[in-house]
């Protein structure tokens, strides 16, 4: 699994850079846009560390583009949406997960980006 998860990181990380050299933007100038350091964005570029919500967000933000589709080029929406739930019995979601997939206000791609975030609070399951 960590290698699977080391291949999305880097897969963000050049996605990233692939936008920001379109928007032709430098290092430096996404950096400040975004409200983050240089060689912290420099190292989720090149896959070596992973970014929180909250970065993802400002760097969706500074390339004008929503968190979603940073989420989904990168291949981790679907991955993560796809998962079996931690913490459940077998073929079983948990009850927060159940309710944010039955609303019917929320887009297949909100709903996977608030069950990654979901899952990124709560931690591993027993």
């Amino acid at each position: 699994m960590a290698d699977t998860w080391d291949s999305r990181r880097e897969a963000l990380g050049a996605y990233i850079r692939e936008q920001r050299q379109r928007a032709n933007l430098s290092l430096r100038q996404l950096a400040e846009k975004a409200s983050l350091s240089n060689p912290y964005l420099s190292q989720v570029e090149r896959g070596l560390h992973q970014p929180s919500i909250r970065a993802l967000k400002a760097i969706s933000d500074a390339l004008n583009l929503s968190a979603e589709t940073l989420l989904a080029q990168a291949g981790l929406i679907d991955a993560i949406a796809g998962e079996a739930p931690r913490g459940a019995q077998a073929g079983e979601a948990p009850e927060t997960e159940r309710a944010i997939q039955a609303d019917p206000r929320l887009t297949k791609e909100q709903k996977a980006a608030l069950i990654t975030v979901y899952r990124s609070m709560a931690g591993p399951g027993e």
